[in-house]
């Protein structure tokens, strides 16, 4: 093999080499998250705001789990200030808060809350406030919380009925759109099985 062959020998291997750890997940052990199951457990800083902290239902400091918010169903948007998609997403999701807050019956229990993966406290509010998003969403900035479920691409989307006893599963996760606010509203409400306890 002359020094020519020998050379590109190398640098198709090398690149062959970083190919493979490119595809391959980062960790072994990281699944996206499945319906059926609880959270991954994990903590959010009460939000400093007061409107945000009362739209949770939420009245001390500190930390909190999903399961402590005043709902009965809580979807969480996983996403990223950088991620076209999600910025393109983002008046959908905001009018699907908006059925929510505008339905008497819905507004107290279901709640969004986003986590913005890989993002600042800085970047979320730049996100939040480019696309006047009306939820409150919490920074993920070393990727902590992206890694419990699973290193997921973004937006995804879970839904998570709460019990009155403070257990939880989740009952919907899928990477994409929410294809129509008012259609993702009536999904929600018949995978929780809220559709079902609204009947006499």
């Amino acid at each position: 093999m002359n020094m020519i062959a020998r050379r590109m020998f190398i640098v198709l291997s090398v690149a062959a080499f970083w190919a493979v750890l490119l595809v391959s997940p980062v960790s072994a052990n990281a699944a996206p998250l499945q319906p059926g199951g609880p959270l991954p457990d994990f903590k959010l800083p009460i939000p400093e705001h007061s409107a945000d902290k009362e739209y949770l239902g939420l009245t001390t400091s500190g930390a909190f789990t999903i399961a402590q918010i005043k709902a009965q169903v809580v979807i969480i948007e996983i996403l990223s200030m950088y991620c076209p998609y999600c910025q393109r997403e983002a008046p959908e999701v905001n009018r699907l808060y908006e059925i929510i807050e505008n339905n008497a019956d819905l507004k107290s229990k279901i709640k969004l809350v986003g986590i913005g993966a890989g993002n600042t406290p800085f970047e979320v509010q730049v996100f939040k406030g480019k696309y006047s998003v009306p939820f409150p969403v919490f920074s993920d900035e070393d990727f902590t919380l992206h890694k419990a479920f699973g290193e997921v691409r973004t937006p995804f989307f879970i839904g998570v009925r709460i019990n009155d006893d403070g257990s939880h599963r989740v009952f919907y996760a899928k990477l994409g759109g929410i294809e129509g606010a008012e259609s993702f509203v009536k999904l929600m409400l018949r995978l929780s099985g809220l559709e079902q306890e609204k009947k006499p």
